[in-house]
Parts: C-alpha cells; structure tokens; sequence
C-alpha cells in the first residue's frame, strides 16, 4: 500500500482517483482542466492507475471521457499523509469496538505501519492507547454484525435466536424472534439492533453478541422514525429505563454537606450548585427511587432531601435493610 510522494505525477494521480470517485462518469476534457494539465496527462495517468489495478474505463461518447469501476480484486491503495495517519488510528482503536477484528485490525496496522514514511510512522507509534475492561466483554461475530447490517440496509425483517441472560447457549431454541431492524448501534463497546417488534408493537433493543440470525431473512418493511427521531438519545433512555425522552424516570434533590468541588466528579449527568459553607445543591436520578437513594449515599456526608416524598421513602426503606445487614 504505497503512500503518496510529494512528487507533482503522485499528487495528480490521488487527485485523478479522488475525482473519479466523486462522481460516476468523467469527461476527459474536463478531468484535464480540473487537474490543470492536458488531455494526453489525463490518459497517461489513467494508464498509470491501470497498471496499480484501478478499472478505470474509457466512456465512449461525444466528449469521450472515464469510469471507475468496481473491480475483482483489491488494488494497491493509494493515501496522502493525513489520510495514512487517520486510518492508522482508526486501526490502532480497534481494539475497543467489540466486533471481533481486533486480530485482523492488529495484522492490517502492521502492514500500513511498515509502509509509512519514517516521520509518519513515529506519528503513529507515538500514539498508545489502552483499551481498560474490554477484555471480558462478548464479541460479536463479524458475519452476524454483515448480516445485521445488510438487514438494516435492505429493509428485511429479521429472524433471529437470542440468548437471555441467565440461560445457557446450548438450551433447546425456541421459536424464532421476528424484529425490523432499524439501527445497529455501538455503544460502550457493544453492539445493539434498535427495531420495530411488530409482534408487541412497540420499539426494542437486542445485544448483537446475543442473537443468532436465522436464514432467510423477512419481508421487507416501510422505514419507521424511532421516538425522539435521535438513535443515540433513545438508546441513553432505554438504559435509563425511560419509555419516552431521554430522563431518568425517577429524579430527586439533596442538599449535601460537601462543597461542590468533591460532589461535581461524581455527580454524572447531575446538576450541581455551590450553595456556600461546604454546602451543595445536586439535583440527578436513577432508574429507580432505591438505585437513587443508594448512589447519594456513597458521598458519605449528611444528606437532606429537597424532593421529592419518594426519595424520602428510598433512604428509609434503606436505612432499614443497612439496619437489618449490619445486625445478620
């Protein structure tokens, strides 16, 4: 995969792909003029993309011109420097998407690292990342995040196997769930087919790394807007456990006795005020009235709750479990 030189026949040659790729046919006369040479440079660089293993074609026509055409085998590629740094990257990190390339990704950064200019490659290996806490996370198969793709591409709907937490994989499958997918989602590392369950008539979320896709594919369907119209806000609700915007269903105001600076980094999505004398304002919430409870009480200061009743009702529902756990 040789990276482009400074040279002006290198530079024209990335530019002339760059054209040819931007839109389906080219007219020879106007490649020369958006390249600034003549109609014979034009053909002798479309030679020389030939010869790397582009299947450039020539139209026949008037105006005569070029066609890029998608071809059998992959050709050399062709990179200027920021590009050859960016994919690098984009390999390096890899390793913290979940879909199960991070050997393929590892052998591909390899091959670029060894073609790369000096400058470049010090560029790259200057980079480290550390991906912390992947390495128990499930993988997805690549075949099944194509196959989830291509459904979400087609329109098909899909039938697939999944496995709930809990159960062992080798159980006796069931019928086949039935979802048109949407959206397939990466978050945090994992992967999430967001669909219309026609069954249940309502939206729902599967983890990639638990379905098993069934052969063939569905009927296709008419595309849906999922609620909000914003994927990723839907997402974030759903885990928040809110059916509608994305909020937590259950949120509550304390006052406590820490200044702000030492609530604020572990105050989350939470809205934090000075209030003076080491006192703070924290206005957050939780999927539930306990969970919320429970995560005030790891500031470990005094606590006062502004509202609502039900919080109220938490932190004396857990005072009594902490009373009863600490007497067992």
């Amino acid at each position: 995969m040789p990276i482009a030189s400074s040279t002006t026949t290198s530079s024209r040659l990335l530019s002339l792909l760059s054209l040819l790729q931007a839109r389906r046919d080219w007219p020879g006369g106007l490649l020369a003029e958006r390249l600034g040479v003549s109609e014979r440079t034009v053909r002798r660089d479309v030679d020389r993309l030939r010869e790397l293993g582009y299947p450039v074609q020539a139209v026949k026509g008037p105006d005569g011109g070029y066609r890029l055409e998608a071809g059998s085998e992959l050709p050399p590629l062709l990179f200027d420097e920021e590009q050859a740094v960016a994919l690098a990257v984009a390999l390096r990190i890899a390793v913290g998407t979940g879909a199960g390339i991070e050997e393929a990704a590892a052998r591909a950064l390899t091959t670029v690292r060894q073609v790369l200019p000096s400058r470049l490659r010090q560029r790259v290996d200057a980079l480290e990342i550390s991906a912390a806490g992947r390495g128990a996370d499930p993988q997805v198969d690549t075949e099944v995040l194509l196959t989830l793709s291509a459904a979400v591409r087609a329109r098909e709907e899909l039938r697939f196997d999944y496995r709930s937490p809990g159960h062992p994989g080798d159980a006796e499958p069931g019928p086949p769930r039935r979802v048109q997918p949407h959206h397939l989602v990466v978050r945090a590392g994992r992967w999430y087919v967001v669909g219309w369950d026609p069954g249940r008539e309502d939206w729902r979320t599967y983890r990639a790394d638990r379905m098993t896709p069934r052969v063939p594919n569905g009927p296709r369907f008419a595309p849906r807007e999922v609620p909000g119209g914003d994927v990723a806000a839907f997402l974030s609700a759903r885990f928040k456990g809110s059916e509608g915007a994305n909020a937590w269903p259950c949120r509550g105001e304390v006052i406590l006795d820490l200044p702000a600076a030492e609530v604020a980094p572990f105050a989350g999505d939470g809205v934090v005020e000075e209030l003076g004398a080491g006192r703070t304002r924290l206005t957050t919430g939780s999927w539930s009235w306990a969970a919320l409870a429970a995560a005030l009480a790891r500031f470990d200061a005094e606590i006062e709750v502004v509202a609502p009743p039900e919080l109220r009702t938490a932190f004396a529902e857990l005072s009594r479990r902490a009373g009863r756990a600490a007497g067992s």
